[in-house]
């Protein structure tokens, strides 16, 4: 019967300080950008979208 071994190791070598940080940097940059994607979007519909509100309420208030 044979038994075959396997040479060498099985894990790779450890990521360094530099890699991980990199690695969490770019993991973090994803929801910021995605979120921030997001706010600043939904902050412009919120503007254009009460802008006629806001333009009525000053042509109301300059005629009195």
């Amino acid at each position: 019967m044979t038994c075959m071994t396997q040479s060498g190791s099985t894990m790779g070598e450890e990521p360094s300080w530099a890699e991980l940080l990199l690695a969490f940097a770019l993991a973090a940059a994803v929801p910021v950008v995605v979120g921030g994607t997001v706010l600043v979007s939904l902050i412009g519909l919120t503007v254009w979208a009460t802008a006629p509100l806001r333009r009525r309420r000053r042509a109301r208030s300059d005629a009195d």
